[in-house]
């Protein structure tokens, strides 16, 4: 047994190149233990041990899993998070600065920056979904793996403790307890991809619950996720080699973690806005199959494809669902594309929108100017350069709507022909954007839709895929 632990701690060493602390706070109660493994894969996994939000289990939940990882080439840092003691912003805010930090420090330590996931267990599990769900764009991570984790906020369908130390009095709140249950927070495109581990004999924190409700959401929502279920093992596991089904664990999640697609490091960006024909309503798993899916493939990996699309939504601010109201936008903004693809006008067209029509070139001019303030400014004279560097100027690639077919939902192709489309244009052309007429290259596929003769399916999506491709790429 001694020659055992011994050869597994030379392994682990043999492994990891350097093994560091960074304390989180200044007073050091929040700390992030880094390991770097010899070989970077560019991956890396910011780990959330467990607890109840009460203690730390963050040996077999944390630093275990260090030498595994630093083998598959992962860099891993196991955040040792303060406890909420009334004041949940302790642990979401310690994590949130640990990613950060891993990826401002990614150029130093070996690491994609965008390939930076979260790894968390039981209670850790649920702080790990809250800052896939809810946290801001720049510290989201872009992978989730949960092993039994806590979901649901309901103490009754939950791990009572869990719930109590996170919510403190707000557990008392219907509508805390729906927002940090954070099946409830899961967003189409926005959550990223996750996989979830238990064991169906877990009788502290019930699966069906809890993971098979964060999977249900995932899945509903067309995301990638994958659902691992084995008939024993309890709970709180973690990489402890007692788990029997260890072996089986680490093999499938190697497989899921070498098979994610990832962007190179300096890859073009390119953010997808639109309603519900950019998210890719009628097509079942969208977020994998939609247009800004196929446009990704079509690109490869010098380009990094993200959409930001959300059905019913509008251009004008006065309409039911106005686009710029949403986390989507918020999003595509934080994400410094370097094209933007805005596909908007069809919801405007419904006469209930419409009748602010007289609204709708000042809110695109808002939209464009927001993704390129330098088109407010007036030209800067000939001289010396300044030294402040310049925010980017994104190619900003502007598409008429395509087609209705039908007037469903009474949408109306003969508003989007006659006023949508001019009003796009005249702002085309006063801010020298390009423009792809998806309404003239669409006419003659009315095969290639639904039957609401409104959104495209899987072929006419493709359609749309290989047009915007075909421009982004200058053919």
């Amino acid at each position: 047994m001694v020659f055992s632990l011994l050869l597994l701690s030379m392994t682990v060493q043999a492994q990891t190149a350097r093994q560091f602390t960074i304390d989180l706070t200044e007073d050091g109660k929040a700390q992030m233990v880094c390991f770097l493994p010899e070989q970077s894969s560019g991956k890396a996994i910011v780990g959330v041990p467990g607890g109840g939000y009460s203690v730390l289990s963050n040996t077999h939940e944390g630093t275990q899993a260090s030498g595994w990882l630093n083998q598959q080439g992962i860099a891993y840092f196991v955040v040792n998070y303060r406890m909420p003691e009334g004041d949940r912003t302790k642990p979401v805010g310690d994590v949130e600065k640990g990613i950060r930090i891993v990826r401002d420090s990614a150029a130093v330590w070996g690491i994609n920056p965008r390939d930076v996931g979260i790894m968390g267990f039981s209670a850790g599990g649920h702080l790990a979904s809250v800052i896939s769900t809810l946290s801001p764009y720049e510290v989201r991570p872009d992978f989730t793996i949960l092993f039994y984790p806590v979901i649901s906020m309901d103490e009754k369908v939950s791990h009572m403790w869990s719930c109590r130390n996170f919510l403190g009095e707000d557990q008392k709140n219907p509508e805390m307890v729906r927002k940090y249950s954070t099946m409830n927070a899961v967003q189409r495109h926005l959550t990223p991809p996750a996989i979830i581990i238990m064991s169906s004999d877990d009788n502290l924190v019930p699966p069906v619950t809890n993971g098979v409700e964060y999977y249900r959401a995932m899945r509903n929502a067309g995301n990638e996720c994958a659902l691992m279920l084995y008939p024993s093992g309890g709970h709180g596991y973690g990489f402890g080699p007692w788990f029997s089904y260890r072996d089986e664990m680490l093999s499938t999640l190697g497989k899921w973690l070498k098979a994610r697609q990832v962007p190179n490091t300096n890859a073009i960006r390119v953010a997808c806005i639109g309603n519900s024909i950019t998210d890719g309503h009628g097509i079942d798993l969208a977020p994998q199959r939609g247009y800004p899916a196929q446009l990704q493939r079509m690109l490869g990996k010098d380009y990094w494809v993200k959409n930001f699309g959300v059905s019913a939504r509008t251009m004008m601010n006065k309409g039911d669902y106005p686009y710029m109201n949403e986390t989507a936008w918020k999003d595509a903004l934080a994400f410094q594309p370097d094209i933007v693809v805005i596909k908007l006008g069809t919801n405007d067209s419904k006469p209930y929108n419409w009748k602010y029509g007289d609204t709708f070139k000042g809110d695109l001019e808002q939209m464009i100017t927001t993704l390129r303030p330098d088109l407010l400014k007036p030209a800067k004279k000939k001289g010396k350069k300044s030294k402040v560097a310049e925010p980017a100027k994104p190619r900003i690639i502007l598409c008429t709507p395509i087609p209705a077919f039908k007037s469903t939902w009474d949408i109306s192709d003969e508003v989007i022909k006659n006023e949508i489309i001019p009003i796009q244009q005249e702002v085309a052309a006063k801010y020298g954007l390009e423009v792809i007429d998806l309404h003239t290259q669409f006419a003659n596929d009315g095969d290639k839709m639904l039957d609401d003769g409104i959104h495209p399916d899987e072929k006419g999506v493709r359609r749309i895929a290989e047009i915007v491709a075909g421009t982004v790429k200058g053919n």
